[in-house]
């Protein structure tokens, strides 16, 4: 009789069905740990990779930082030097020479009388300094600022024909 009463229960629907239901579910939990598994698998492999890009980010970030503080000094540099260039005797000088070669120019082209008479003075100038250059007493009008030994401002005007 006591088998009787195990066949009967084990053969019972219910219990049978409850079998059924446990094996499932057993299976579907043994899944479960493995997907959780293959899940913390993956995690890790991209916490890895997430920290190895951050690592690399920051030494190229860090490269950068360190180029735009050295293009930044370079930068100083150079505009330190085009300062000290500019403030350099000779570089207002020449820049002004170089506007009044330019207004030279145009007064030739543009009045036919100019040239004749600016070729004079070019050339009165020129014997000014080399006569300054042979002797005190040209040297002291040269630095004194008086004009041509010889004409004053109203000689060059009527030898100029005005």
């Amino acid at each position: 009789m006591d088998t009787s009463w195990l066949g009967d229960l084990l053969f019972n629907p219910f219990t049978i069905g409850l079998g059924f239901g446990l094996i499932g579910a057993v299976f579907v939990w043994l899944r479960g740990c493995v997907k959780i598994r293959e899940l913390n698998r993956d995690r890790r492999k991209l916490r890895e990779h997430l920290q190895t890009k951050l690592e690399i980010d920051a030494v190229e970030t860090e490269r950068r930082k360190q180029e735009m503080e050295n293009l930044k000094q370079e930068r100083d540099n150079l505009r330190n030097m085009v300062q000290s260039l500019n403030q350099k005797p000779g570089r207002a000088e020449l820049r002004q020479l170089q506007v009044f070669q330019r207004a030279v120019d145009v007064m030739m082209t543009k009045s036919p009388g100019f040239a004749p008479v600016w070729q004079m003075t070019v050339q009165e100038a020129e014997e000014e300094i080399v006569r300054a250059e042979r002797g005190i007493i040209p040297f002291i009008r040269r630095m004194t600022g008086s004009s041509s030994p010889g004409r004053g401002p109203l000689e060059l005007e009527q030898h100029s024909g005005r």
